[in-house]
């Protein structure tokens, strides 16, 4: 072949690949209905911010990207500007600080240059916080003085609404949440085992805002012994073997409350202080009692029990949810009710259940059943317990309007 015709072929092909372009280009000008695809760097939507913003837009179409505009809060901040590319990439700095706290709204238009001005609209909202984030205690840390077997409740007060606060204590962790709905004011329950040592302990409370800022708290609490009194009890043995025949074995329950403290809600379904469950004549057992039975051996009662007219009603001390309604050997008839944080109330030796059933929600006076002897007791009495998180409090203390 001459080299006459190795070149005639090498322009041929080269204006056949051009027209092909071409014609390729053309089709997509004239049929493309596809909408440019944009993403944005360094803005999220419901994102929380402070500071400046460095946003960037990163756009691309099949064809090219012709213009692109943005306006924040509804005011044009630009303007159809002239792109002309397949990719591209746009700096979007936004100066929050001369923007109010609170919501905004940006809304970002792309419009490609095929025939059919194919066009992508883009809005997204996020927040503006440059409030300082400061925090400090309701109380002084002289006054965080607790007994075996209670709850400390530590309160703090921030200058804005926070994304998470966390008190790292007794070697656990436990999260702070508002005291009521839009409160500034944040709490936390501190269960103190019967157990734990009496001495001074060292906590830390960290805290972070919404925009990602932090900062700590430092304070420390001293857990004061408790003076538990012994008590030496009897059962009747006929009684224990008929009640146990058609009930679940007590470890069921407890293997029950390790899985329901799991999904306990994270937010506070109560209000106010707890009533005592039932009109009593006495407390038949305070809390902590030391008790010495041939059945159990020596054990520590970690609850109250409560003395009335046999059958009386029993009802919710606090808001909640039902979350157990069932009969067990050591419990008998027991009801269960989740007030939210992983707070239960637990009614135990029922006579009989209200017409309650589990998922319930259920309010503080609302009956939940009668007062009896089922289960391992002597005599007819509620059992009331308490726990946070499975750990075991005084429910008497939350009955004081000053806790």
């Amino acid at each position: 072949m001459s080299a006459v015709f190795r070149i005639s072929y090498a322009v041929i092909f080269f204006v056949l690949l051009v027209f092909g372009w071409m014609g390729w280009g053309m089709y997509i000008y004239i049929f493309d209905k596809s909408c440019p695809v944009l993403v944005i760097n360094g803005l999220d939507d419901g994102g929380y911010y402070a500071g400046d913003i460095q946003a960037a837009l990163l756009g691309r179409d099949d064809y090219k990207v012709s213009d692109l505009s943005v306006w924040l809060d509804g005011k044009s901040i630009i303007n159809k500007f002239r792109v002309n590319r397949k990719e591209f990439e746009h700096q979007l700095p936004i100066p929050t600080k001369s923007l109010s706290n609170g919501k905004h709204a940006l809304k970002i238009e792309l419009v490609d240059g095929a025939y059919s001005k194919n066009k992508l609209e883009h809005e997204l909202t996020f927040f503006v916080d440059n409030t300082t984030l400061q925090a400090a205690f309701i109380k002084s840390d002289a006054d965080y003085k607790v007994f075996q077997g209670r709850t400390l409740h530590l309160q703090i007060q921030v200058s804005k609404e926070i994304k998470t606060a966390r008190v790292n204590i007794l070697s656990k962790e436990y999260d702070f949440f508002p005291e009521s709905a839009s409160s500034k004011i944040y709490e936390a329950f501190i269960p103190i085992s019967c157990e734990e040592g009496t001495t001074e302990y060292p906590f830390t409370i960290d805290i972070m805002d919404k925009t990602g800022a932090a900062m700590a708290l430092h304070g420390k609490f001293q857990v004061i012994p408790y003076p538990f009194k012994k008590q030496v009890l009897t059962f009747n043995k006929e009684h224990l073997k008929e009640q146990e025949e058609g009930a679940l074995d007590q470890s069921v329950l407890e293997d029950e409350l390790v899985e329901l403290v799991k999904k306990s809600p994270s937010e506070k379904l109560f209000n106010g202080e707890f009533y005592i469950p039932m009109e009593m004549t006495r407390v038949s057992c305070d809390y902590g009692m030391k008790r010495v039975t041939q059945e159990k051996g020596c054990y520590m009662h970690k609850a109250v029990d409560l003395a009335g007219i046999p059958r009386t009603v029993v009802w919710a001390p606090q808001d909640g949810i039902v979350i157990i309604k069932n009969k067990y050997k050591s419990s008998g008839n027991a009801v269960v009710i989740d007030h939210g944080l992983g707070i239960f109330t637990l009614l135990f030796h029922l006579d009989s259940f209200a017409n309650i059933n589990i998922g319930d929600k259920i309010r503080r006076g609302s009956p939940v059943g009668k007062m009896g002897m089922t289960g391992y007791a002597t005599g007819y009495h509620l059992h009331w317990e308490m726990r946070i998180n499975n750990i075991h409090v005084d429910p008497l203390q939350w009955t004081k309007l000053d806790f």
